[in-house]
C-alpha cells in the first residue's frame, strides 16, 4: 500500500465535507416533503433544517467515509461508503387529501432530488467561475467544485436503486400493485446486502457510477455552451 501523503488525507477531508454536505440537503429534502404533506414528526424532531450536524450519523456520514476514504488514498482500492441519519415520519399523519402510496414516494424521491438540485446548482455555479476566470481549469477548486458536482448524482442514482433501505425500494414498494406487497417484502429482507453488493463490487457499482458521469458531463458540456 502507498503511503499517505498529506495531499492525500486533505483530499480525503475534502470529500468527507463534500458528502457531509450533500447528505444533509439529502436528509433535508425527505423531512420537508414530510413537513409539506402533513406530518410534523420531522419539525419536531429538529430534521426541517440545513444544519448538517441535525442529519449526520457519526458512524455513516464520519466514521465510515474517513476511514474508507484512507483505505482507497492508501491505495487500498475503493473506498467506503455512507449514510445520513434517518428522517421519521410517520404516514398516519399525512394529510388525508394524500394517498399513502404517494406520499410514501413523493417523500422518498424528494431526497435524491435535492441531490440533483444541488449538483445542477454547482455545475452552473462552477461554469460561471471558470468563464469569467475566477478559478482555473487546473486549481484546486476547480476539482473540488467538479467533484462535488459528481458526487450529487452519484448520491442520486445510487439512492434510485430498488433495494431496501435506499430510496429507490420505499418507490418500488409504493408503485407495486398490493398483491405484490408480500413478495417485496420477502426480498426487502435481502435488501441491505443487495445495497452493500451494489456499493462495494466495482463491476456492479458501474450501475450508478455510469449514469452518474454522463449526467455530470453533459451538465457541464449545457452549461459550458451557454458562456462559450
Amino acid at each position: 500500500m502507498d503511503d499517505l501523503s498529506p495531499e492525500k488525507i486533505r483530499w480525503v477531508l475534502i470529500s468527507v465535507l463534500v458528502l457531509i454536505v450533500s447528505v444533509a440537503l439529502h436528509e433535508f429534502g425527505h423531512a420537508i416533503m414530510a413537513d409539506l404533506l402533513g406530518d410534523d414528526t420531522p419539525r419536531r424532531q429538529g430534521r426541517v433544517t440545513l444544519n448538517p450536524l441535525a442529519h449526520a450519523d457519526p458512524i455513516g456520514t464520519l466514521l465510515l467515509p474517513v476511514i474508507g476514504g484512507l483505505y482507497a488514498a492508501a491505495g487500498g482500492g475503493m473506498g467506503g461508503f455512507g449514510w445520513g441519519k434517518p428522517v421519521q415520519w410517520q404516514p398516519s399523519r399525512i394529510n388525508r387529501k394524500w394517498k399513502m402510496a404517494t406520499a410514501q414516494i413523493l417523500v422518498a424521491i424528494a431526497g435524491p432530488a435535492m441531490n440533483v438540485v444541488l449538483g445542477t446548482v454547482i455545475a452552473f455555479v462552477h461554469t460561471i467561475l471558470k468563464a469569467k476566470g475566477v478559478i482555473s481549469a487546473h486549481s484546486d477548486v476547480n476539482a473540488v467544485l467538479k467533484f462535488a458536482a459528481m458526487t450529487n448524482f452519484v448520491l442520486f442514482f445510487f439512492n434510485l436503486i430498488p433495494a431496501p433501505p435506499l430510496d429507490g425500494g420505499h418507490v418500488a414498494q409504493g408503485l407495486l400493485p398490493y398483491k405484490h406487497r408480500p413478495k417485496f417484502e420477502q426480498y426487502a429482507r435481502f435488501g441491505p446486502f443487495v445495497v452493500m453488493a451494489v456499493a462495494l463490487i466495482p463491476p456492479i457499482n458501474k450501475i450508478f457510477l455510469v449514469p452518474a458521469q454522463f449526467c455530470t458531463e453533459q451538465l457541464y458540456n449545457a452549461f459550458g455552451s451557454l458562456f462559450s
